[in-house]
C-alpha cells in the first residue's frame, strides 16, 4: 500500500495523520486531493460504525484504500456525551470549536467529577473488502475554563492525566505522542504491517 485516502477535509487532521504515519512511507491524501467532494452521514452509534461508514464511502469511490478517524470526547459525568455527537453537540455543525467548549463547560458548572477520555476509532477500508479497525483512548479531565490555543475541537479544556498543560497547551509533537488519535494510529500501524505480512 503506497497511499491512503483520508475519508475527511479536516485540514489539522490530515496534518496530524500525515506526521503519525511519516515512518510508514504511506502517502495520505484528503479525500478532496483524490476527487470526492461528499459528506458522509454519520449516523453510527459508535466511533467504530462512523469510522467504517466514511472510510468505505471513500473506498468505493475511488477504488483506493481509506482511512477514517471518527473520535470525539466522553464525560463520565454526562453519561459518556458528547460521544459521537463531538462535533454537533450544540445541535449545530456550523458552530465553533469556542461554543462547543463553552456549552459543554456550562454543563458541568457545578460538578465535581470532571473525570473524561478522548477516543478515537480508526477504521481502513481496502479495495479487495477487508478492512482493518483500531481503538486509542487518552484519559483526564475536563478543566473549568478553556486554556490555550494550540490543537483544536475540546483540546483548550481537556487535562490529559499526568500533565499539569492542557491538550490546547502542549505542543503539536507532544500531542502526537500521548492522544488518543496517535495510540489508535499505533495500533493501526500494528494491524498494518501484520496485514501486509500476511499478504505478501
Amino acid at each position: 500500500m503506497k497511499r491512503l485516502i483520508l475519508a475527511s477535509n479536516n485540514r489539522k487532521k490530515l496534518l496530524e495523520l500525515q506526521a503519525i504515519l511519516e515512518d510508514t512511507g504511506i502517502e495520505v491524501l484528503s479525500q478532496r486531493e483524490a476527487g470526492c467532494d461528499f459528506e458522509v452521514d454519520e449516523n453510527g452509534e459508535t466511533f467504530e460504525e462512523n469510522a467504517y461508514l466514511k472510510a468505505f464511502a471513500v473506498t468505493q469511490a475511488t477504488g483506493e484504500a481509506a482511512i477514517a478517524d471518527d473520535s470525539g470526547l466522553c464525560v463520565d459525568a454526562l453519561g459518556g456525551e458528547p460521544g459521537v455527537y463531538s462535533a454537533r453537540y450544540t445541535g449545530n455543525h456550523e458552530d465553533t470549536d469556542e461554543m462547543r467548549n463553552d456549552y459543554l463547560l456550562s454543563k458541568l458548572e457545578d460538578v465535581e467529577n470532571r473525570s473524561a477520555r478522548f477516543v478515537s476509532c480508526i477504521c481502513c477500508t481496502l479495495p479487495n473488502g477487508d478492512v482493518l479497525r483500531a481503538r486509542g483512548e487518552c484519559e483526564g479531565e475536563i478543566l473549568r475554563e478553556s486554556r490555550g490555543s494550540l490543537g483544536f475541537g475540546y483540546d483548550p479544556i481537556f487535562l490529559p492525566e499526568g500533565f499539569s498543560l492542557s491538550m490546547g497547551e502542549i505542543s503539536p509533537e507532544v500531542k502526537n505522542a500521548i492522544s488518543h488519535r496517535a495510540k489508535a494510529l499505533d495500533e493501526f500501524k500494528k494491524e498494518l504491517r501484520e496485514y501486509n505480512a500476511a499478504h505478501k
